[in-house]
């Protein structure tokens, strides 16, 4: 670690305490050059992967827009937000589990579609119609019917 007061190169750690939160490390150090104390901090940096769209364009992955699909399927739903909140976390750690640099923006799709047919049927075919491009009736009626459907085996679901 370079001391910010004269740039030597030759500092050393003489105290650490992890933060409240537990999610950083406070360092305190002494440059060995100037003697000149200072703080560091030591924090987790997450590298969320690029998207991928359809049309082959990629941006950064944004928890934003993934909350504002949650939002726009489930305005007027009875749903609390601490289940929007957890199933968004889920879906981030999904991404995070995956450990590539790149995901299709279908894969996120599908990942918020499983999410909203957990916590709300209407809002799932709400993100369906837009998601899956429904042409017609017919497709609401299939999604419907998939909603109808007793869940797979293993999936559960909430009441």
């Amino acid at each position: 670690m370079k001391c910010p007061f004269c740039a030597s190169t030759q500092t050393q750690v003489i105290d650490s305490r992890v933060s409240e939160p537990g999610d950083s490390i406070r360092r305190r150090r002494r440059c060995s050059g100037c003697q000149k104390r200072f703080t560091t901090y030591e924090t987790v940096e997450l590298r969320l992967p690029q998207v991928v769209k359809t049309n082959g364009s990629r941006s950064d992955f944004d928890v934003d827009r993934v909350r504002v699909g949650f939002a726009r399927a489930l305005h007027k739903r009875p749903v609390p937000t601490e289940y929007v909140d957890a199933a968004i976390d889920r879906i981030v750690a999904r991404v995070l589990a995956l450990g590539e640099r790149e995901i299709a923006s279908r894969q996120i799709g599908e990942m918020v579609m499983q999410e909203l047919y957990r916590l709300d049927k209407v809002a799932y075919i709400r993100f369906a119609s837009v998601y899956r491009s429904f042409q017609d009736v017919s497709d609401f009626r299939d999604a419907l019917r998939e909603v109808e459907a007793p869940p797979p085996a293993g999936r559960r679901t909430r009441k």
